[in-house]
């Protein structure tokens, strides 16, 4: 069934809306979409929309959110501009796509500042009704871009989405503002009519988000519905695109964030554990959405303390794991900073800790919202004395859930604490996530000292007694009947844990905690090389360069160049393989959202001079400077060329 064109029914209306007029109808392996509007134009809940209709498709998709810092930054100005991209595709992708393919502008500002990254030939979809005089001026434009020649190698639809919107909901008596402000479902309406998206999931979901305000919900429907009829009716679309769904794995997915991811992570940890979780936390961009996911699972042995700052956050979470729980704190850089000389403490103690990072644009408060990976120096370093934790890094949104469950394994079988390193890029955006079976979960069941251990005959309980293939100490509970003990700041005594000032002890104990950390078991770097092994170049990153270095060997390769990928999770310690596959190749490449930390990393120990590649951009990588990078560095390496 199909509604009106004008969007004229109700919220009791069909529930899915069906094509009837005859257009070309054609078919693509891709699509790149960006939505662009004021912050307050609803573009992040209008891409999440279009998203969650893709996936529920079956198409593979990943995305990147793009917003200010400011909660409300200035109405119609370029820093205002909030946009969200979403790639989707009938094969396994693996980035957001490096330019939009359609580009959905609601307003000169996000005309301008999206305008080039839109290929020639590209689609824009403009809201005519926001370029005004007035508006036009506030962001420079001295002629108006649709009287002019500027938007001429592209194909430009003009859409009065404003004054469309507010006549569907002509009847519905909602003021001309309110009304307005759904011109966001206007325009998904239209793209969900051009790539023939399900409907019915988003009417559902306006009904259940709206559900206290039935008139709100009502007017999101009908605009949405609006925009859809308004793509059937009018002459200025005669073509409509498909994309059929991707051949993903069999089994059952969902969309999923990076953080949400990371949440579900920790909630299968704990009950992998059967440890209660404690996250102690202070809010933070961008990691505060684990904070938000985990506050709702309470059912599951979640205990969530928002702390008064972050260092109260990580103090709490420490004590949850001195008292048998594991304790986990998230944050962002700024506040590993200052959460510092608590994992410290975590260190000296030896209690499992997950300190999950998820990195932003700095230094200091930098960009909240820009992703970046510039905190593994801090990560490695960042304490007073030695004090080495191991480091864990996703590769991609749906990987952060295996990511937070192997860095749980580590800090519970170590006793340790752990740093997570995630980033913005990873953070916020999306992908299909493969549901795991709970069956084929690890095992991160620990055992707690349950007797005295001391061998000299006393009846004593001696903390720093160790197991001697992981060299972890024994982890009492506090209470546990003949097992007293303390521990704390000042160094301690092998195992009996004496304060202790000893020279000899100081170093032993030092040697001892670093050789725990150098002995983790961590699997052996793989390398990817359909050649068969004729690369003679090696692309290796870390975190969520993965895709973007991914897509571009992929189209390296294509052009018959062979060149090897390898990915690394864990950054310390650092895979045993590591230095022979370096040192295998001609020319190591490390492209990072940093200005060479990994690098140099690598230089130091593996005394390999890598070929560094950075961007602080506080955008992700694309897949074409990348590939670009590649093709130079494969030719200065064969300048005979590749055949």
């Amino acid at each position: 069934m199909s509604t009106s064109a004008n969007g004229s029914g109700t919220g009791d209306g069909p529930s899915s809306l069906t094509a009837t007029r005859s257009t070309e109808v054609s078919k693509l392996d891709r699509v790149v979409i960006r939505f662009a509007g004021d912050s307050g134009d609803g573009m992040q809940l209008t891409g999440d929309r279009f998203t969650s209709e893709a996936a529920a498709f079956g198409n593979d998709l990943s995305t990147m959110p793009n917003f200010p810092a400011e909660i409300r930054a200035p109405q119609g100005t370029i820093p205002g501009v909030s946009s969200f991209q979403v790639h989707f595709a009938d094969y396994d992708i693996l980035t957001p796509g490096d330019r939009p393919d359609v580009l959905v502008a609601m307003n000169p500002a996000a005309l301008k500042a999206n305008q080039r990254d839109v290929p020639k030939g590209g689609t824009i979809i403009l809201n005519t009704d926001e370029f005004t005089k007035r508006n036009l001026v506030k962001v420079g434009y001295e002629n108006d871009p649709l009287d002019d020649d500027s938007l001429s190698s592209f194909q430009v639809h003009r859409v009065a989405m404003s004054t469309l919107t507010q006549g569907a909901l002509a009847e519905t008596g909602l003021g001309k503002k309110d009304a307005e402000r759904c011109k966001n479902m206007f325009a998904l309406g239209l793209l969900s009519w051009m790539y023939h998206r399900p409907t019915e999931g988003t009417e559902r979901f306006l009904k259940e988000k709206f559900a206290k305000k039935p008139d709100i919900a009502e007017a999101n429907i009908l605009a949405f519905r609006a925009g859809w009829n308004y793509g059937e009716t009018t002459e200025s679309f005669a073509t409509t695109f498909e994309v059929a769904p991707a051949k993903l794995n069999q089994g059952t997915y969902r969309q999923i964030t990076g953080n949400t991811a990371l949440a579900y992570g920790l909630i299968a940890a704990g009950q992998q554990s059967g440890l209660q979780i404690l996250l102690g936390t202070y809010p933070i961009t961008p990691a505060s959405d684990i904070l938000h996911e985990l506050s709702k699972h309470k059912n599951y042995g979640i205990i969530t303390f928002q702390a008064e700052d972050e260092i109260a956050g990580i103090g709490a979470a420490l004590g949850a794991s001195y008292g048998g729980a594991l304790g986990v704190t998230s944050t962002s850089g700024p506040g590993v900073a200052l959460k510092s000389e608590a994992v410290g403490l975590g260190v000296m103690t030896e209690l499992p800790l997950v300190v999950v990072d998820v990195q932003r644009g700095g230094p200091s408060t930098g960009l909240p919202t820009k992703t970046e990976q510039a905190d593994l120096l801090q990560a490695m370093f960042g304490r007073n004395g030695e004090s080495p934790v191991p480091i864990v890094a996703p590769l991609s949104p749906a990987d952060c859930f295996d990511a937070a469950m192997e860095a749980t394994r580590i800090a519970l079988k170590y006793r340790t604490p752990v740093l997570l390193l995630s980033d913005g890029a990873i953070a916020n955006g999306s992908e299909p996530w493969l549901v795991p079976n709970v069956d084929d979960l690890p095992d991160l069941r620990v055992e707690f000292a349950t007797e005295p251990n001391a061998d000299d005959g006393s009846e004593e309980f001696w903390p720093y007694v160790r197991d001697p293939e992981t060299l972890a100490r024994a982890w009492a509970v506090p209470g546990t009947p003949g097992l007293q003990h303390r521990i704390g700041g000042l160094e301690k005594a092998d195992r009996t844990g004496h304060i202790s000032y000893d020279p000899d002890n100081h170093d032993k104990m030092v040697r001892l905690r670093q050789a725990k950390i150098d002995g983790i078991d961590v699997p052996d770097v793989v390398v990817d090389d359909p050649s068969g092994g004729k690369a003679r170049v090696l692309a290796l990153g870390w975190g969520s360069s993965y895709g973007p270095i991914g897509a571009a060997c992929r189209r390296v390769r294509k052009l018959g160049m062979p060149i090897a990928q390898a990915h690394l999770r864990h950054l310390n310690p650092l895979p045993g393989n590591l230095g022979d596959i370096l040192r295998s190749y001609d020319k190591v490449v490390v492209p990072e959202m940093n200005l060479g930390q990994l690098a140099l990393l690598l230089r130091a120990k593996y005394l390999v001079d890598v070929h560094s590649h950075t961007k602080v951009a506080g955008l992700p990588f694309k897949a074409e400077e990348l590939q670009d990078l590649f093709r130079e560095i494969i030719t200065s390496v064969t300048p005979e060329g590749v055949k």
